[in-house]
């Protein structure tokens, strides 16, 4: 940890129960009806105009993407913003050519990694924020990528799942991820949780974006030469919304039908 980081963590802790405890405080007098308004016009936009986003305005959006919520912070994510215009074309053809895709100013791809959890594990342990890492911190990232392995053709996920099985007739234990699908699963939730982040960011910016689950996997995977344990979520176009870029009111269903009090 930096001499920095480590100041900082010192001047950020508050005695709770007698024990030094880092302190961050929740920011306070942020506008709700701001936020609420970035997300309700967050729209999924068709068509947009010629206008450029200032690279700054993208880098930006990009960086509040990697402030996503992830699990275990280990960030399963990547992002290829496609400049190259030989690229863009291929990447617009692989989007099925598709209105939001050849009208975009910048194509984003969203990647989910798999195969880098053992070096983020131990990653976090080099960069842990704090003076000291726990002993149970330690202990948690050193068991991660045993947890995470599911081993040729799933056998390691088959003894695990079949070992918490067992426990979880006594007690509550985590129920995966185990095969390699679950733990693709896994990453693909927090690379979406990030998306989410870069197209408001966007949208609070002044600019729209079309999440777009539309394309070719196996186009882009080899316009981006992604290794194995990588593949795309989503490809986000962003740009200035045209006049006619939405093309219809947004449907929502009941709310009923998805909130439940229990």
């Amino acid at each position: 940890m930096s001499e920095n980081s480590s100041a900082a963590a010192k001047q950020s802790t508050v005695m709770v129960d007698g024990k030094p405890r880092y302190h961050e405080p929740a920011p306070q007098h942020i506008d709700v009806e701001a936020f609420r308004q970035v997300v309700i016009s967050r729209r999924s936009v068709r068509k947009f105009t010629s206008k450029p986003i200032p690279k700054e305005v993208v880098d930006d959006c990009l960086d509040m993407a990697l402030l996503a919520p992830c699990s275990s912070g280990l960030q399963p994510w990547e992002f290829y913003v496609v400049r190259s215009a030989d690229k863009k074309a291929k990447l617009v053809k692989a989007c099925m050519s598709q209105l939001a895709a050849k009208t975009a100013a910048e194509l984003i791809v969203c990647v989910a990694r798999t195969d880098r959890i053992e070096e983020f594990s131990r990653k976090m342990l080099r960069e842990w924020p704090m003076p000291d890492v726990p002993k149970l911190v330690q202990r948690y990232y050193q068991l991660i990528p045993y947890n995470y392995a599911p081993g040729p053709l799933n056998s390691f996920a088959m003894v695990k799942k079949a070992a918490f099985a067992v426990g979880g007739l006594v007690a509550a234990v985590p129920r995966g991820p185990y095969t390699r699908s679950e733990v693709e699963l896994w990453a693909a939730k927090s690379t979406a949780l990030a998306c989410e982040n870069l197209v408001l960011a966007f949208r609070a910016h002044g600019y729209d974006t079309c999440m777009m689950e539309g394309f070719d996997e196996v186009r882009v995977r080899k316009l981006l030469k992604l290794p194995d344990a990588a593949f795309t979520v989503m490809v986000v176009g962003a740009g200035e919304r045209a006049d006619d870029g939405v093309f219809w009111p947004q449907v929502r269903f009941d709310r009923s039908l998805f909130v439940h009090d229990v």
